[in-house]
């Protein structure tokens, strides 16, 4: 499987956590998920009364400068790999799926 087909299906499984992951690890990977996509943050900061767009745009932005995609891709793999160990699939997924942490 290419890394770019096993990041997409990590991504997708997020998706299907049994149990919400913590405002923090929502921001972490979506931090993380914006950097390997679109490279350094590339859009305003929203205003003070966008508490949510702000998060966001402050967890993009503090990505900034990391190498896009397969360095980061790496890093992207260690963060879901903790994550889903805390918010584990459903039994049928989890069966299927493994998510060792890895080097790249």
């Amino acid at each position: 499987m290419s890394l770019q087909a096993e990041f997409e299906r990590v991504a997708d499984d997020v998706k299907k956590v049994k149990s919400r992951p913590s405002d923090q690890e929502l921001l972490d990977m979506y931090g993380l998920y914006k950097q390997a996509i679109f490279g350094d943050i590339n859009i305003d900061k929203p205003g003070m009364l966008d508490m949510k767009g702000k998060a966001k745009w402050e967890a993009w932005d503090s990505r900034k400068g990391k190498i896009k995609r397969f360095c980061l891709l790496s890093e992207w793999k260690k963060e879901i790999a903790s994550t889903l160990a805390l918010h584990p699939l459903p039994l049928f997924q989890s069966l299927e799926h493994s998510y060792p942490v890895m080097n790249i």
